[in-house]
C-alpha cells in the first residue's frame, strides 16, 4: 500500500505551509499528492503550481466536479496538466451534490450515473483522439444540434496529442451502484468514508463492476484505490479525534439537505445512523459546536488513523489488508512523516 497526501479544500485561502510539505513528500518517495473543489479553489490550477517544483509524486485531482466543465473542457484540462508533468497527471472525477451542481454550477443533477456514464466516454474519446468526437447522448451531444443553436457546430479532434492516450481516470463513489460503476468504466476509485471493518463489503461492490468491465479496459488487478484517511498523530486519543470530528460534522449535517445528502447515507452504511441524526439536527439548528462534539469517538477510529504512534502502528496492519491500494493521508506534515516511517 503506497502513501498520497489529500490537500483537502481551502478555506479562507491555500492551506499554510502545502508548498514545503509536497516538496518533502516528492523526496520521501511519497506517491500522489491530490486536489479538492467544491465552491472555492479549484482542483487543476494548484496542481500545475505545487507539481512545478516536483518530479515524483504523482498529481491527482480528488475531485474535479463534473458539473463544473464540459467533459471535453475536463478532458483538455487534464492532457495539458498531463503533459506539464510528463504523464503524472491522474484525473479523478465526481459528481457532487444538487445543492453543489444546481446551486453553484446551476447544472442539472438527476440521474448521475448515467451522466457520469457519458461524461468518461467523452473523455475517453478526447484522450485517445481516434477521430472527431461525436456524441449522441441523453445529456451531451457533439457538435450540438437543435433549437436555440446555429447548426453550424462541427465535429472536433483535440489539436494536442495526450502525451497519454490511456491517462486514468478515478472515480469518486459512496453508494453500492456507484461504487461498481466505477469498478466498471473507471481505473480507479477515490472512496470518503473507507474503514477496514467492512472492506468484505467494498470488495464485493467492485466485483460487481469488474464482472462488467469491457475486455479494452485495463485488467481489473491494475485497477487503483485510493482511499482519502484522516491520521492526526497525538499522545491524547480524544485530542486527535477532535481534530476529526469537524471534518465529520461538516459532511454529516452541512453537505447537502437533509432529504439528500449522500454522504450521510454513507455514515449510516457503516452503522452510525443514530449518531448522524443527533448530529444533522444540531447542524440544522445552527449548534455547530454541539454538533462536532456529538461525532462518536468510534467513527473516527473506523475511519481514520488517530492516537499514539504505536497505536496507529497497531491498526495500520488492517488497513494494510485491505482493498485499498493508495491511503490518502489527510494530516498535516508529522501525519504523512509517521505513516511513512512506520510503512518503511
Amino acid at each position: 500500500m503506497r502513501i498520497g497526501i489529500h490537500t483537502g479544500y481551502w478555506s479562507a485561502g491555500p492551506p499554510a505551509g502545502i508548498g514545503e510539505a509536497i516538496a518533502a513528500a516528492d523526496q520521501m518517495g511519497v506517491d500522489s499528492i491530490w486536489t479538492a473543489e467544491a465552491y472555492g479553489s479549484d482542483a487543476f490550477t494548484p496542481l500545475a503550481w505545487w507539481g512545478a517544483s516536483t518530479r515524483n509524486v504523482r498529481l491527482g485531482t480528488a475531485v474535479a466536479q463534473m458539473s463544473a466543465r464540459t467533459p471535453t473542457a475536463t478532458a483538455m484540462a487534464a492532457l495539458t496538466l498531463d503533459h506539464l508533468s510528463d504523464g503524472r497527471a491522474i484525473l479523478g472525477l465526481g459528481a457532487s451534490g444538487p445543492q453543489v451542481v444546481e446551486g453553484w454550477y446551476g447544472q442539472p443533477y438527476p440521474r448521475p450515473l448515467a451522466r457520469t456514464r457519458e461524461y468518461v466516454d467523452i473523455v475517453r474519446k478526447v484522450l485517445e483522439r481516434g477521430a472527431p468526437v461525436e456524441y449522441d447522448g441523453a445529456f451531451y451531444q457533439l457538435p450540438l444540434r437543435g433549437e436555440g443553436t446555429t447548426g453550424l457546430g462541427k465535429a472536433l479532434r483535440s489539436t494536442v496529442h495526450p502525451h497519454r492516450a490511456d491517462l486514468p481516470i478515478h472515480l469518486a463513489a459512496e453508494g453500492p451502484k456507484n461504487i461498481a460503476l466505477a469498478a466498471e468504466i473507471a481505473d480507479g476509485w477515490l472512496p470518503l468514508f473507507y474503514t477496514p471493518r467492512l472492506d468484505h463489503e467494498f470488495r464485493e461492490r467492485l466485483a460487481e463492476g469488474f464482472a462488467l468491465r469491457s475486455p479494452e479496459r485495463s485488467a481489473a488487478a491494475d485497477f487503483e484505490i485510493s482511499a482519502t484517511v484522516p491520521v492526526v498523530v497525538d499522545d491524547d486519543v480524544e485530542k486527535a479525534a477532535d481534530a476529526v470530528r469537524p471534518f465529520l460534522a461538516l459532511y454529516i449535517g452541512g453537505m447537502g439537505a437533509k432529504s439528500a445528502n449522500f454522504h450521510r447515507n454513507a455514515i449510516d452504511r457503516l452503522g452510525y445512523a443514530d449518531a448522524a441524526d443527533e448530529v444533522q439536527s444540531l447542524y440544522a439548528e445552527g449548534r455547530r459546536a454541539e454538533a462536532v462534539a456529538a461525532v462518536p469517538t468510534a467513527l473516527v477510529e473506523d475511519i481514520a488513523l488517530v492516537g499514539p504512534r504505536e497505536k496507529i502502528a497497531a491498526e495500520l496492519q488492517r488497513w494494510e489488508q485491505t482493498a485499498i491500494t493508495t491511503l490518502l493521508v489527510q494530516g498535516d506534515a508529522t501525519a504523512v512523516r509517521t505513516l511513512a516511517e512506520i510503512m518503511r
